[in-house]
């Protein structure tokens, strides 16, 4: 192609935005035409890298080979590829019949962030940046391993986002990575802005409540996974990574663990594992005793729940169903509400529905104390994804206790582990006990 025809051509690709800039640099003989997006490209360094030096050197074959020469500059191989740097915030210069690339993207949103979902007491608050420049910059500052590889590419058909996938080229399960592999090349969607949606079109199971990949902001997690042989996702414009694959107990894991001493570290475990258990079967247990079992009970505690039900018009079911589902109502809108009011407005609107229900004889004491330590227990699983899993489960264990009783609630724990054992999460059974300690001591030995 031509001068004049590489121009009308990279014209042609903008004519319907107003936003592209076209400059041309004339100096004695010498002449070049630049291109870019004025809002996407550090005006300052253009002005001092491209622009004061082209009047400076003498003649334009110099100035080609410092061009080459700045960190700046990118291989062009196709105009397709010109086009998307453009968008990318790259600036395209035209000399001698060729096109030249330099990266001079200005960024916004490259201040890294503080832990504010996987808070911790000890250990680091620092959290990923919406910038997959710097959050890659971040997980290589505390990766130093010469085999930590990353390919990029881009997601969505019309917005073009950057994707990463990084990996330890040594250490990654090399199944798994070709499976994430084919997932992302069969991901067809128009728009894709950030990995809580990437994670939907690569899922396994689509239609499974277990969650396939672990999304975190903890650049510490990130490490520790990539040490274990795990693939990360990084999507531009997003403070959050996913990690796969992933096994159930790695949900019930937090990176406080790997700060504390052994015996605190158990007991925080066993701690998170009773609270899992107890949200997820306390409600199923109380129906089913209430109502099909209640010889259970010592005969002072049946008593004693029996009388606070005295006035109660509903059956344990539905006394059940009423509180938790005005529990969620208030966990939705503790998470919706502006920070400064939702802990108040869901501390007093707890405590007045509570009052309120019990003084109304709409549900006994004992089932608010039931709801009050589901919903606390709810709170000590440290993943978000696992915690809203187990709270939809839940109301089908209520269903088979109200089916069936403490029977039914059996069948359905049975039911749950056997579906937990059938799937995997990229080619990596769900279930499997994870070889954390083996993991944990090959990156203590060598990050």
């Amino acid at each position: 192609m031509s001068s004049e025809e590489n121009i009308k051509w990279i014209n042609e690709q903008f004519k319907d935005t107003n936003e592209l800039t076209m400059k041309t640099l004339e100096d004695e003989d010498k002449k070049a035409e630049l291109f870019y997006i004025k809002p996407l490209i550090d005006v300052g360094l253009l002005q001092q890298i491209v622009i004061k030096p082209y009047f400076e050197m003498q003649s334009e074959t110099k100035y080609i080979r410092y061009l080459k020469a700045l960190p700046q500059f990118q291989d062009s191989k196709s105009q397709e590829q010109l086009k998307t740097e453009v968008l990318n915030g790259n600036v395209v210069l035209f000399i001698q019949n060729k096109f030249y690339l330099l990266d001079l993207k200005f960024s916004f949103n490259d201040q890294t962030n503080t832990a504010s979902v996987e808070t911790t007491i000890h250990g680091s608050q620092l959290a990923l940046s919406d910038n997959i420049a710097t959050n890659i910059n971040i997980i290589r500052s505390d990766y130093h391993q010469p085999t930590l590889y990353v390919e990029y590419s881009t997601i969505g058909e019309v917005n073009n986002h950057k994707l990463a996938i990084i990996y330890d080229k040594e250490k990654v399960n090399k199944n798994a990575l070709n499976i994430i592999t084919e997932k992302l090349q069969q991901v067809d969607k128009q728009v894709i802005t950030s990995t809580v949606q990437l994670s939907n079109y690569i899922n396994n199971k689509k239609y499974s409540l277990f969650p396939q990949l672990i999304m975190t902001e903890r650049p510490d997690r990130i490490v520790y996974n990539l040490a274990g042989g795990k693939v990360i996702l990084l999507v531009d414009g997003n403070p959050q990574a996913l990690i796969a694959p992933v096994y159930f107990f790695d949900f019930m894991t937090s990176m406080e663990d790997n700060y504390h001493s052994f015996y605190i570290s158990f007991f925080l475990k066993f701690l998170r594992y009773t609270g899992l258990f107890i949200s997820l079967l306390l409600p199923g247990l109380y129906i089913g005793i209430t109502s099909f079992a209640p010889e259970v009970f010592r005969t002072e505690l049946a008593l004693t729940i029996a009388g606070s039900r005295i006035g109660v018009p509903f059956s344990s079911f539905v006394e059940v169903l009423f509180m938790l589902f005005f529990m969620e109502m208030l966990l939705e809108a503790s998470i919706r509400l502006p920070k400064t009011i939702s802990a108040t407005a869901t501390t007093v609107g707890g405590l007045i529905l509570g009052t309120a229900v019990t003084e109304a004889s709409l549900a006994s004491d004992i089932m608010v104390i039931i709801v009050s330590a589901v919903a606390i227990s709810t709170f000590v699983i440290p993943i978000n994804e696992m915690a809203f899993t187990i709270r939809v489960i839940r109301f089908f264990f209520i269903l088979a206790a109200t089916l069936l009783g403490l029977a039914g609630l059996t069948l359905a724990l049975y039911a749950m582990i056997m579906y937990l054992v059938s799937i995997d999460s990229f080619g990596e059974p769900y279930l499997k006990f994870n070889e954390k300690k083996t993991s944990k001591t090959k990156a203590g030995e060598k990050i």
